[in-house]
């Protein structure tokens, strides 16, 4: 077994210089914590200390609703995943760091900068603030330059950018801007691009030690297939993890062995054409609902068409008569009966009265996690409480 280091998110340097040390080989695994994570130890939750031998990072993750998981990663993974970004974008670069450091998007960007031999530039610690983001960008002094941000983070500095010439400029020096986390929606992609903003969209997870397809084409080394007949996405790359820490069958069943060929079963369904990857969701998205099946995506797809809805998300809640039941939280918008009815009578209309939702609820603003993904715990919650 391989010890293991505890850093803090809250520094940064000291987060850099111990995974320098675990990319060389010559120190423990790095394992970030935030101060919620500080909080769970203090109140009792035991402390990992060990990793699995040729770890070199874990990332602990739950996605937005899933069971909590450890993903152990190597050296040679990480290695192999910004070795392959950096031929993509163009080569090797200076990155600035506005992600937090207890997500792989977060931890890549350091895991390139090793690689490149770069100091990364760190952004404040707290809140992200967009007028702060591009005063970083402007204190970026590589020839090449690169960023990762979340949609949100991404809609933010285009508001700040559009209003200010200089903001702008130095916005346009980055020779990428990488967003993955969630699907980026077109509309905010092309007002990135109207602005001379390079965008480049990324598809990827802890376990394959963050983005491996870039704009839909996997990266090289990377092989992705669709399973037949469920329609997942498998990923086979040098850089998938190793193993979910302490959970020998969640590893037998995610990562399977094909002719001695590992394969990542993502939990994820998509299309592959011309070599070009679609990503259509979570496969978890379809819901059992009085014993028929009803697929969330397509019902917001449905809502998001609706004038004043486009940024709505349908979720799940219970239901003492069907098990569980659609829900579909507005955001931005004040309680309005006649766009509930509106809402319900298009989804019936277009799907049937099997995917009416439960309930139609509004809310000031989407609650969201670090990693700028929807909380999908808290909406469910908040919409049951609607009920």
């Amino acid at each position: 077994m391989t010890a293991v280091v505890l850093c803090d998110a809250a520094a940064p340097q000291q987060v850099f210089a111990a995974l320098s040390e675990a990319l060389n080989n010559n120190g423990p695994a790095v394992l970030v914590r935030d101060a919620r994570a500080s909080r769970m130890v203090a109140a009792g939750e035991t402390p990992l200390t060990e990793a699995p031998d040729g770890t070199a990072l874990l990332i602990q993750t739950s996605g937005t609703s899933g069971k909590p998981k450890t993903v152990a990663l190597s050296a040679a993974a990480l290695r192999a995943s910004a070795e392959s970004a950096h031929e993509r974008l163009g080569g090797p670069g200076q990155w600035l760091l506005a992600l937090p450091l207890t997500y792989i998007a977060g931890m890549s960007v350091l895991v390139r900068s090793i690689e490149s031999g770069t100091e990364p530039v760190f952004m404040p610690s707290g809140p992200f603030d967009a007028r702060t983001f591009l005063q970083s960008v402007s204190e970026m002094t590589g020839a090449r330059r690169y960023t990762a941000l979340v949609p949100v983070q991404l809609a933010r500095v285009l508001e700040e950018a559009e209003d200010n010439t200089e903001a702008l400029e130095s916005l346009r020096t980055l020779d990428a801007v990488l967003i993955g986390g969630q699907a980026l929606e077109p509309d905010l992609r092309e007002r990135a691009q109207a602005l001379g903003v390079k965008i480049v969209t990324t598809y990827g997870s802890s376990e394959t030690s963050g983005g491996c397809v870039y704009d839909g084409v996997p990266l090289t080394g990377v092989n992705v297939e669709i399973a037949e007949g469920s329609d997942e996405i498998l990923i086979s790359a040098p850089q998938l993890a190793s193993e979910y820490v302490g959970d020998e069958q969640r590893t037998a069943d995610t990562f399977q062995n094909r002719n001695g060929e590992i394969w990542y079963h993502t939990g994820d369904a998509g299309t592959l054409e011309n070599g070009v990857l679609t990503v259509l969701g979570r496969l978890d998205r379809v819901i059992t609902s009085g014993g028929l099946k009803i697929d969330l995506d397509a019902v917001e797809a449905v809502v998001r068409g609706i004038s004043g809805c486009s940024q709505a998300l349908v979720i799940h809640i219970p239901d003492s008569e069907w098990g569980v039941r659609p829900a579909v939280v507005v955001p931005g918008a004040e309680e309005d009966a006649e766009l509930s009815a509106q809402i319900y009578d298009e989804i019936v209309a277009e799907l049937g009265r099997v995917a009416a939702p439960k309930v139609v609820c509004f809310i000031e603003e989407i609650p969201r996690l670090s990693s700028g993904k929807p909380d999908l715990l808290t909406l469910s919650s908040y919409a049951a409480s609607q009920k």
